[in-house]
Parts: C-alpha cells; sequence; structure tokens
C-alpha cells in the first residue's frame, strides 16, 4: 500500500490550531479549579505546575480564570442557583467548574465575546467524560446568563449579605470586616481583595547593583513599573518570567513588598546573626541572608521539611551560602541556647487574611474560629522565639493576616507577661514605613490602602 504524499495532508489552519489551544488551556483552568475544590489544592502551586505548558498569553489568561473564579465564587454561585434553578450541591463538579467559569467570563471579563464564551463552555463539557452527557444543561444555562443578570440581594433589608454577595466573601468574614474596619473602610477592603494583586518582586543585590540587575531584566523583555519602599524592591507592570536566565541566575525572587518590609523592619546589621523562626518557605530567610552579607549567618527554622528543602533550593538560585536550616517545631520549643541571639524573626503561620488577592480560595477555607485558634499558637512561638533575644536585641513578629487577634491581640498578650520587652519604635529604616506604622510604632498594611498585603509587623527590643 502506498504512503500518501506529504503535499497532500491536511494541515490545521491556523485559526483551528488558535482553537485547540484556546481549549486547552480553559481545559487547564477546569482541571485546576476542580483540584482546588475537591483535593484542597493551592491555585498558586497548581498553576505554578501547569503554566510551562502554555505559551505567555494563555498562561495571563488561565491565571485570570482560576483566580478570578476562585475568588468571585460567592456571587458567581448566587447567580447560578437562580439561573439553574437547582442546589449547586446537585450537580457534577467538573459540570459546575465549567459554568463557575464560563459565568465569571460573562460577568468581569469583557474581551471574549459572549457567543464565544458559551461556545467553549459547551465544548469544555464534551471533552470532559463526566460532563458531557449535561453539555446541553451547560448551554441552556450559559445562554439563559448572557439574556439575564440576577439582581443583588437588597443592600437595605440586609447589608452584610449584600456585601457578601456583592465582593463574594463569607458573611462571618463581612461582619468581622465591618467591626474591626467600619462598613466603607471593609467595601474598599473587600473590593481590593478581588483585583490582581502588583507583581512585586525583590532584586538580589548580592548579584548587582540595582541599576545593572534592572538593565539585565530590561534586556530580556520585563516590564519594568515603579520602584518600591526599598532599594532592593521593584513593581513590575507584567508578568515576571521564571523561565528567564535572569531568573535562572538569581538576580531576583518573588515576594510581595509588604513580606520584603518584615526583614527591613529586623535590619540586621552586616555580619550578624539572624534567626528565622519560622523560615519556609524561604524568601525572608533568603532576603536576611543578602542584609546581613557573607560575613553574616541566618539560621533557619521550621517544622515543615518539604517547605525547608523549597528553602534551601531559593538559597542555592539566589547564590546564599550563609543559610542553615534545622527542622523544629517552634510550637513546643526552640532548639538554640537562650538570651543568645541579636536579631530573631517571627514571621508565623497565620490565616492568610490579608493575601486574598494571590491566595483567593483562603476565603473559603477559613472559618470564623480559626483567627483565635492561629493566636494560641502564634502566641507560643512567639514565646519561644523571644527567650533567644539577649538584651539589647530585638525579635519582629509579623503574620500576613489582618485579623486583629493574630496581631495587636497576640502582641498585647505577650508584652502583658513580658515587661521586659517593649515596642521598638526607632525603626532603621523609618522612612519606608511612612504610612504604615500606626501611633504605637506597629505596621499594618491592606489592600485597599496603597496596594500592598494585609500584613501586620512588630519590633520588640529587649530592655
Amino acid at each position: 500500500m502506498s504512503e500518501r504524499p506529504a503535499s497532500s495532508i491536511r494541515r490545521a489552519s491556523p485559526a483551528a490550531r488558535a482553537a485547540n489551544e484556546g481549549i486547552a488551556s480553559r481545559l487547564a483552568a477546569v482541571e485546576i479549579l476542580l483540584r482546588v475544590d475537591e483535593q484542597n489544592g493551592y491555585a498558586d502551586v497548581l498553576l505554578g505546575a501547569r503554566l510551562p505548558e502554555f505559551k505567555l498569553s494563555d498562561r495571563r489568561l488561565i491565571t485570570r480564570l482560576v483566580l478570578g473564579t476562585i475568588a468571585w465564587r460567592a456571587r458567581i454561585d448566587y447567580e447560578l442557583a437562580l439561573l439553574t434553578g437547582r442546589r449547586l450541591d446537585g450537580i457534577q463538579p467538573p459540570v459546575l467548574a465549567i459554568m463557575r467559569m464560563g459565568l465569571f467570563q460573562l460577568r468581569f471579563l469583557d474581551r471574549v465575546p459572549q457567543h464565544a464564551v458559551v461556545d467553549t463552555a459547551v465544548s469544555l463539557a464534551k471533552r470532559i467524560p463526566e460532563a458531557r452527557k449535561a453539555s446541553g444543561f451547560v448551554n441552556a444555562v450559559m445562554r439563559r446568563a448572557t439574556r439575564e443578570q440576577p439582581a443583588l440581594p437588597n443592600r437595605a433589608r440586609d447589608e452584610n449579605r449584600f456585601l457578601a454577595i456583592a465582593y463574594s466573601h463569607p458573611r462571618w468574614m463581612v461582619e468581622r470586616f465591618v467591626a474591626s474596619f467600619g462598613a466603607a473602610d471593609a467595601e474598599r477592603l473587600m473590593a481590593a481583595n478581588n483585583e490582581a494583586a502588583p507583581n512585586a518582586i525583590r532584586l538580589n543585590l548580592k548579584r548587582g547593583t540595582r541599576d545593572e540587575i534592572i538593565a539585565r531584566l530590561i534586556e530580556e523583555g520585563f516590564e519594568i513599573g515603579d520602584g518600591g519602599r526599598a532599594p532592593e524592591t521593584i513593581v513590575l507592570n507584567g508578568a515576571a518570567n521564571f523561565e528567564s536566565s535572569a531568573y535562572r541566575d538569581g538576580l531576583f525572587h518573588a515576594q510581595s513588598e509588604a513580606s520584603q518590609m518584615v526583614a527591613r523592619m529586623l535590619a540586621p546589621p552586616i555580619g550578624a546573626t539572624v534567626v528565622d523562626c519560622a523560615a519556609a518557605p524561604g524568601g525572608k530567610s533568603s532576603h536576611l541572608a543578602e542584609m546581613v552579607g557573607e560575613r553574616g549567618r541566618v539560621i533557619a527554622l521550621d517544622l515543615n521539611f518539604a517547605g525547608l528543602k523549597n528553602a534551601r533550593d531559593v538559597a542555592n538560585r539566589l547564590r546564599h551560602d550563609n543559610i542553615s536550616f534545622v527542622r523544629a517545631d517552634l510550637a513546643s520549643a526552640i532548639p538554640l541556647p537562650p538570651m543568645r541571639f541579636d536579631y530573631v524573626l517571627l514571621d508565623a503561620p497565620c490565616t492568610g487574611l490579608g493575601t486574598l488577592r494571590e491566595h483567593p480560595e483562603i476565603r473559603w477555607r477559613v472559618g470564623p474560629q480559626d483567627p483565635a485558634r492561629m493566636a494560641a499558637i502564634q502566641l507560643r512561638m512567639l514565646e519561644h522565639a523571644s527567650s533567644i533575644v539577649r538584651s539589647g536585641g530585638a525579635v519582629v513578629y509579623s503574620v500576613c493576616s489582618i485579623a486583629p487577634e493574630e496581631g495587636i491581640g497576640v502582641i498585647d498578650s505577650f508584652l502583658q507577661h513580658h515587661r521586659e520587652f517593649d515596642i521598638d519604635r526607632e525603626l532603621e529604616h523609618r522612612e519606608e514605613f511612612e504610612g504604615v506604622l500606626d501611633a504605637r510604632g506597629l505596621m499594618q498594611t491592606r489592600p485597599d490602602i496603597g496596594g500592598l498585603d494585609g500584613f501586620f509587623a512588630a519590633r520588640l527590643k529587649r530592655r
């Protein structure tokens, strides 16, 4: 049997190839959404594993679809329940994920025509075995969504319910935010939580000067935006390229600006020894290693073995060989001698309520009792971390949470029983903290105020 000539083989047209790529990217987004919901996966981790398979434009779209669909889930589900006339927990998870993502595009993205969103949703249903029989149902619901948009709950009748649906936050969280910040600020905060976070990176000044590294980044196609509060902080206008030689060569590390400010608050000098008491995943440890220089040393503690391995990988990529990694459970004890160190950092595990932009799934996993539960753990960890601080030394306590229990609550409880410590108001880089320090000298940042992640930090000095 003779072979067909190569010239006679039909090739897919550019339009067909683009359509296939579009379906593939959206299929990946649906798969990630399912793993977040069904396996308690973390969106940023799952995105990091899948995005290298796609070209840059598709990566941006997949990221927007995944994070946006998760963030707006309450509002999307409110509409879907009315559009379908069904209880959503009776719908197959793949079908629900497809419709959630489709409705997110219809309501919050305007670059894709509505008919294309509907067609894509139906195509996705036909490609997923568990959803194939429901493709007609998906088509009907999506088409109805293009014609109808259910009204939001009556604000005058129940303002907290309105806010919970309109801004897609759990009701208990709305009530806490209103109680802590007032209704107007709480509404601005929740609106900011649904925006994309700035693409902040930290330049590794061990590898070159600020100007040299920026020139290299521009050469490799990075879109440089505003400078941050610290010399090593840059905010990009586009996404960072983690496949670039600049990244592989350790010229920068992706880290939010508020997170970078924590190490700047501790401010260890060159040559100092620093203890990082909850070091994973390694961003702050490597930042401290850069600050203390080759003559200094960082002792990085953490209970999470996988997290320590990741922190070691970060240190290796950034060319920091002055970090020692030790597995330890700081909530139980600290394996270091008392009153021996001048600089200690405790960036404690927390609810993460200040990072809902990057980790939108947190809002659906954290419960009303979790801030108090975490605060009890954080206080024990601070007790142990402070025990190794010598006279005149300092410990910085920080959390990426805006819950008062985890911030001011922990500090006030600690100071009540430790009169030998005071809040240090004389920060070395005080100008970098303009607008984010309260009257007591405590750092409190929020996404709706200057675009920073929600962090709390306090520098405590032993008398």
